[in-house]
């Protein structure tokens, strides 16, 4: 989409039935977008005096060392989204910092680690003027956290070091390489995978074409010995992914990836966890409510529960994913695999509800961002699976199972109750195997019943 000029509006029309209702995007200058503190800044006056009126705070604040770079800093905190009441704690704390650095004869530069868990201690036992001894406070430990990366965002301190991590053999991270760009796998698998992998290179040697079936038996025998099921079965998964792949570049004749034997268990023998259509509605009914955060969340569930998504396809949800014309959502999930979904009623009602209230003025276009500063992001789907987790206590709803997955098995279950044929469930879900979708049958106990035989007793 172009840019539009200031003052123009674009009209967008929505779901079909949506009441008449369009979505309409409008154009107005930037301070009109954002908190009115930030407005004061664009009209020339410092951000630090949106936050401090007294000259005599002001002039303490803008000296000593770190002086200069907290107009930068109380900017920063602005942009970030931090309340006016947070951002004056962290603004006090890194005028503290300042002056404990300056104390111990130090520079801005030499901040490290090791010299915020100084500080830290330093807190219980502060005899530094115009700050109060007490108890550690979070805001004060935080604020300095958030003044060091500020720091180093701008080259004062060096970067904080990072661990450095053991790399992996060569073999194992062409591996990584080809399966992140042939199959689209995330990091967090990938980690899984190279761990299986490395364990395998060090037990049986680098010579790979010395490998052989018995002996790659006998590593997953030992190490099943040691672990749980679970356990066992991500490291066959690992295990033989990283064969193929060495079979793919010919390092052996024969596919020792079939060497590899199963673990004995019923994965769909249990009955899913899932809710009530009672339980869905107080969930939801637990999300009413008029400010941002309650009508992402709103948004959040009814996606989850209507569409099934998975809490990852949720966090990776982007503006240009919503086809507003033809009220479809596409949706990447495992694998890269892309599928577009019809958008329901009361999805695409809530989404626009949210996305009326959604901060403006943040450089992303995610549909779903934090509700706490920094407004960015969810990281992952383990945001997701908080959003749930709150709205279940909310609700006072006791549920074994407390994450986004929950919704999944609930929209499951509910579409074949409701007679959607297992095929089409399966492609809204993105089943790659009808038995997956199957499972979910099982939760349909007034149909089984039905067609239970009664059990035959014994007449004696």
């Amino acid at each position: 989409m172009g840019s539009l000029a200031s003052g123009s509006t674009l009209d967008w029309p929505i779901l079909p039935g949506l009441g008449g209702r369009r979505l309409t995007i409008i154009e107005v200058p930037l301070a009109t977008l954002m908190r009115p503190s930030m407005a004061h800044a664009q009209q020339g006056e410092p951000m630090l005096e949106t936050y401090f009126s007294a000259p005599k705070t002001l002039r303490r604040l803008r000296g000593g060392i770190s002086g200069p770079h907290i107009d930068a800093f109380a900017d920063d905190l602005e942009r970030a989204g931090y309340a006016p009441s947070s951002a004056v704690r962290y603004i006090r704390a890194a005028s503290h910092l300042g002056c404990f650095i300056q104390q111990r004869g130090s520079v801005l530069k030499d901040i490290d680690v090791t010299t915020l868990e100084s500080f830290r201690g330093h807190l219980r036992r502060c005899r530094c003027p115009h700050f109060k001894r007490g108890k550690i406070s979070y805001h004060a430990q935080f604020g300095v956290k958030l003044f060091h990366h500020h720091l180093v965002g701008r080259s004062v301190c060096p970067s904080e070091s990072v661990p450095s991590l053991v790399p992996h053999p060569p073999l194992v991270t062409a591996f990584c390489k080809w399966f992140r760009t042939h199959r689209g796998v995330k990091e967090p698998t990938l980690r899984q995978y190279a761990r299986g992998a490395t364990d395998l290179l060090r037990a049986l040697g680098d010579d790979v074409s010395k490998w052989s079936a018995q002996a790659v038996r006998d590593f997953l025998l030992q190490r099943a010995r040691q672990c749980g099921t679970p356990t066992t079965q991500a490291l066959i998964t690992s295990l033989r992914a990283f064969l193929r792949f060495l079979n793919f570049r010919g390092e052996f004749r024969d596919d020792l990836a079939l060497a590899i034997p199963a673990v004995a268990h019923w994965r769909l023998a249990s009955l899913p966890h899932c809710l009530s259509a009672e339980e869905v509605d107080r969930l939801i009914a637990a999300c009413s409510g008029t400010d941002p955060r309650r009508l992402r969340d709103r948004a959040i569930l009814l996606m989850l529960a209507r569409l099934g998504l998975r809490s990852g396809d949720v966090a990776r949800l982007r503006l240009t994913d919503i086809d507003w014309n033809n009220g479809t959502l596409q949706v990447t999930g495992k694998g890269r695999y892309q599928v577009r979904l019809p958008l329901p009623q009361d999805v695409g009602d809530a989404l626009l509800r949210y996305l009326e209230r959604r901060p403006g003025n943040i450089a992303t276009d995610h549909v779903f961002i934090r509700s706490n500063a920094p407004y960015r992001p969810f990281v992952s789907g383990d945001g997701v699976s908080s959003v749930v987790k709150h709205a279940l206590k909310r609700a006072n709803i006791d549920s074994p199972a407390k994450g986004a997955h929950l919704l999944r098995h609930t929209a499951a279950t509910e579409m074949l109750r409701n007679g959607v044929p297992l095929d089409q469930a399966g492609l809204v879900l993105r089943h790659r195997s009808i038995d997956m979708t199957a499972y979910y049958a099982k939760a349909d106990v007034a149909l089984l019943q039905q067609i239970a035989q009664p059990w035959p007793e014994a007449k004696g």
